[in-house]
C-alpha cells in the first residue's frame, strides 16, 4: 500500500480507502455488525489507513462501528466522516433523500455528536455532504476555520452527490482550497472528473480528488453481470437495465488492462484513477474479504503505460465505439441532476 498527503494538510491517506456507508446500512446488503467489525479490521490489516463514513449511514451506525473498530489503532489510521443531512428531526423511507441543513449552529452540534459516536477528539477529514453552492455560506467557512483552529477537524472537504450537483459546487471547494473532493468517477464515467482536473491545472490548486464507485456499481469488477440478480434493496439495483447493458460491452473494449497474474481488471480500475495526480485515495466498496485483498491491491499493481492512459482516453471520447443511444449518457448529462432523479437514483446522491 502506498500513502498520500491529502490537500495542504498534514493528514496522510491510504491510496485505497475504505467506503464505510457499507457497513453502516443495508444499501449493499446487509452485514452483522460482527462481521462489519471484522471487515474495518481486516482492512487495516491489508494496509488500509483511509476510512471515509457519514453521520447519515445507519443514522450513526457507521460512524459508531467505525469507532469501535478502529479504537486500539487510532493513532495509525486516518476517519473521515460527513454532516449535514438532518437524520435526528426527520425520518427515512427506504433509500429516500433526507433533507440538508448546513446552517453552522447544527453544523457545529453534528461534528460535536460525531466525535461521541466515533470515540474521537478529533475528525481528521469532516467532509460537507453534498452542499449546494449558495449552502457554502461565508458563515459555513468561518465555522470550518473555527473547527480547525479548535482542534475538532484537521481537514476539511466536501462530498457530491449526482443529483444535488457537481461542476459548480466541487469547483468552489477547489477555489477555496478543501483538502479534499469526493466525487463518483471511473473510467466509464469520466466527465466530471475530467472536470476537476481541468479546474485544478487551471487554479493551481492543492485540493486532492477522492473518487468513490471506481468500478461502476460492479461492472468493471464484473460483481455484476448478465447473469446477477441483485438483492431486494440492493443500492445498485437502481441502475436501469438499458445502463448496465451498455457497460459490459464497454467493459470488453478495456480488456487491455487485465495482466494476467499482476494486474485484473478491478485493480486496473483503481490504478486508472490513482494515475491522475491530484487523486489520493480511491474508495471502493468492499463487500467481502476477497474485495479487500484484490482491491488494497490495486496500489502496488504495475501502473497503467502512457500508452494504456492514451487507448482510454481514445476510448471514452469515440464512445467506445457503439453506436446505439446507450445508457451511460444519462448519468453523463446529470450534471444537472435531472436525468439521475429521473432513473430512481436519488439515493446515489446522498452517497
Amino acid at each position: 500500500m502506498q500513502y498520500q498527503q491529502l490537500g495542504d494538510s498534514e493528514v496522510e491517506v491510504s491510496e485505497v480507502g475504505f467506503g464505510a456507508w457499507v457497513v453502516g446500512t443495508d444499501w449493499w446488503g446487509d452485514r452483522s455488525e460482527e462481521d462489519a467489525l471484522e471487515m474495518i479490521q481486516y482492512a487495516v490489516d491489508q494496509g488500509i489507513t483511509y476510512f471515509d463514513t457519514g453521520d447519515v449511514y445507519g443514522h450513526g451506525r457507521s460512524e459508531k462501528l467505525i469507532g469501535q473498530a478502529l479504537a486500539e489503532v487510532r493513532e495509525e489510521v486516518t476517519i473521515a466522516t460527513k454532516v449535514g443531512y438532518d437524520f435526528y428531526n426527520n425520518p427515512q423511507a427506504g433509500h429516500g433523500e433526507l433533507p440538508k441543513e448546513m446552517d453552522p449552529d447544527y453544523l457545529r452540534e453534528a461534528v460535536e455528536k460525531s466525535t461521541e459516536r466515533l470515540d474521537v477528539e478529533t475528525i481528521d477529514v469532516l467532509q460537507l455532504h453534498n452542499a449546494n453552492v449558495e449552502e457554502i455560506t461565508p458563515e459555513v467557512l468561518e465555522l470550518l476555520d473555527e473547527l480547525e483552529e479548535e482542534g475538532l477537524i484537521r481537514a476539511r472537504g466536501l462530498a457530491l452527490g449526482p443529483s444535488i450537483g457537481w461542476l459548480a459546487e466541487g469547483d468552489l471547494a477547489i477555489e477555496e482550497e478543501f483538502d479534499s473532493l469526493q466525487l463518483v468517477w471511473n473510467v466509464l464515467e469520466q466527465e466530471v472528473g475530467n472536470h476537476f482536473l481541468e479546474t485544478i491545472g487551471r487554479t493551481d490548486s492543492s485540493t486532492s480528488l477522492i473518487p468513490r464507485v471506481p468500478h461502476s456499481s460492479g461492472i468493471l469488477n464484473e460483481q455484476v453481470t448478465p447473469e446477477t440478480e441483485l438483492e431486494a434493496g440492493d443500492h445498485r439495483g437502481f441502475r436501469p437495465d438499458e445502463w448496465y447493458e451498455t457497460g459490459w460491452e464497454k467493459l470488453e473494449a478495456l480488456r487491455f488492462l487485465e495482466r494476467d497474474g499482476e494486474r485484473t481488471m478491478g485493480q486496473a480500475s483503481i490504478a486508472w484513477l490513482l494515475s491522475h495526480e491530484p487523486v489520493a485515495s480511491v474508495t471502493p466498496t468492499f463487500r467481502t474479504r476477497a474485495d479487500i485483498d484484490e482491491w488494497a491491491a490495486a496500489s502496488d499493481v504495475p501502473k497503467l503505460t502512457d500508452e494504456e492512459l492514451t487507448r482510454v482516453a481514445e476510448l471514452y471520447a469515440s464512445g467506445f465505439d457503439i453506436d446505439r443511444d446507450d445508457g451511460m449518457d444519462s448519468l453523463r448529462s446529470s450534471v444537472d441532476g435531472e436525468d439521475i432523479r429521473s432513473a430512481g437514483l436519488d439515493k446515489l446522491a446522498a452517497d
